[in-house]
């Protein structure tokens, strides 16, 4: 995140938190969960969004399979 007002740089964290919203957070009731529940369950969605996920831009890969295609990831 920069600047205020400055949309390019905040472009992939907001399309993320976008995502994120839809696809973990408003799919479920969170009333009954606990903190605890909640940071194990956004947890899982981050592991699966990097790890899983197949992007088409990424030529079907997930983001750390075309990291390791590149010989960038850790």
């Amino acid at each position: 995140m920069s600047r205020k007002g400055y949309s390019p740089d905040n472009a992939a964290c907001e399309g993320f938190s976008g995502r994120l919203k839809i696809e973990m957070f408003f799919s479920r009731d969170w009333l009954s969960t606990t903190i605890e529940e909640f940071v194990a369950a956004l947890d899982a969605y981050i592991r699966w969004y990097n790890d899983a996920r197949i992007k088409i831009s990424l030529g079907f890969r997930s983001p750390v399979e075309h990291r390791r295609r590149l010989g960038i990831a850790v």
